[in-house]
Order: C-alpha cells, then structure tokens, then sequence
C-alpha cells in the first residue's frame, strides 16, 4: 500500500465524527460551487461532487436543496477560500483549508490559535511544499478486480487503488480530477465521495506528551466554523 492508504488510515481515527460541523462544511461548499457554477448540478460537475459528499455524510436532501436555493439568491454572501501555513509545537507542519466570508476575523482567529498552542503563523508557501496535493474518489466495490481496476485508471492519472470496508479508494494528480470524475460517470462507476487532500511527503515522530501539545492546537482549528480542512505531518 502507497502513502495514500496509510495517510487515509491514520485520517479515519481521528475526528470528523461532528455531524453539524460536517454539514456546515458541506454548505459552504455548496455555496461556493453554485457561485462557480451555477445551481444545476447536471452541468455542474463540482456541485455534483458536493451533493455526493453529502449523501455520504447522511446530510438530508432537503438541507441539500434548501442550501442550493439559498447559494443562489442574491443574498448570500460569498466564500473565499484562503489556506493558512504554520508550525505546531515541536516543528509540525500545519496546512489549514478555510472559507470564509471575513478574511480579516478568520486570519485574527488562525494566528490567535497557534500563539495560544505555542506555534507560529507562517508566510505563504512556507510548508506548503512539504505535502503533496491529491484528488480522491470513493467508489462503491462492484467486485472490481483491483488490479486490474488500476490498470484500467492509470492513463487517467490514478496512481493509487485500494478496497476499504465500504467501496474503493482512488487516488490521482490534484489537476486529473475533473477528467477522473468524467471517466468514473460516463462508465457508471458509482461515486459515493471525492474530494481533495494534502498528503505529507514526510512524517515525524513525536511523544506521547509532545501529540498532546499538538492536539491542542488542531482541535482549535478544526472547531473554527471557517475551517474546512486542517493537515499536518505528524506521525
């Protein structure tokens, strides 16, 4: 198995168990996507990956349809979507995805996160570059033969292919995901859920009392409302 399935591993242990926090996450994605868009999801190939994701999440279609009514009126604001660069205690690299509607509350709120935890707020691109960005699918398992599912993906610029309890995991280049989803759909390669990582190219080993110290800070983080995504590259 690649970096991937051990990063997605160790991922599936922690966290995101918050429903309302993953249906807030999910609104402001659809928002961003019918802002992109438009609001029909058969000529929107990313609202359509959003509404999958929501499906996975057990968000209810009507919460669905009513977030797509609302992210078309003129009323709704839009999200930006800004990443934020930094150390955790002990030099962990820290990634964090945000999208927000008030850039200067959510930057004032970062920064007041990783000097409270006893970090450090960093300049763009300051670790960026230690993790590799990737695209990703879950597809429901029709009995494929995972071999030779991957040889069949691999053109397409998936490089990685793993079965999990509950479909099977591609992962491919960050810029080969619209023309994967077009594959998957055309070949009636049921979707459950895709999106976008940052997979770190290396981890480090930390103590039992030094994960603590950063737990602290990602918690933080992961509770802002304007968050949607944090990374780090601890073991």
């Amino acid at each position: 198995m690649g970096r991937a399935f051990e990063f997605r591993k160790a991922r599936k242990m922690k966290r995101w168990d918050k429903m309302a926090k993953a249906f807030t996450r999910i609104g402001k994605d659809i928002v961003i996507a019918v802002k992109e868009g438009g609001p029909d999801p058969s000529t929107n190939a990313r609202l359509r990956a959003v509404i999958q994701n929501a499906k996975a999440a057990n968000m209810p279609k009507d919460n669905v349809e009513r977030a797509i009514k609302k992210a078309s009126s003129k009323e709704q604001k839009d999200f930006k979507e800004l990443v934020y660069e930094g150390y955790a205690p002990h030099g962990i690299a820290i990634l964090v995805e945000t999208a927000t509607d008030n850039h200067t509350r959510t930057v004032a709120d970062v920064r007041s996160y990783f000097n409270k935890c006893k970090g450090s707020l960093g300049t763009a691109g300051s670790v960026e570059f230690m993790f590799e960005r990737k695209c990703h699918f879950k597809i429901e398992n029709k009995e494929y033969d995972i071999e030779e599912l991957e040889f069949e993906l691999i053109d397409l610029g998936v490089e990685e292919v793993f079965a999990e309890e509950d479909g099977v995991m591609l992962y491919g280049e960050f810029t080969d995901f619209g023309k994967i989803q077009s594959y998957l759909e055309e070949n009636d390669m049921t979707v459950i859920s895709s999106g976008f990582e940052r997979i770190p190219m290396d981890t480090k080993e930390l103590s039992e009392e030094q994960v603590a110290d950063v737990e602290k800070l990602l918690e933080k983080l992961e509770d802002n409302d304007d968050v949607q995504n944090v990374y780090h590259n601890m073991a």
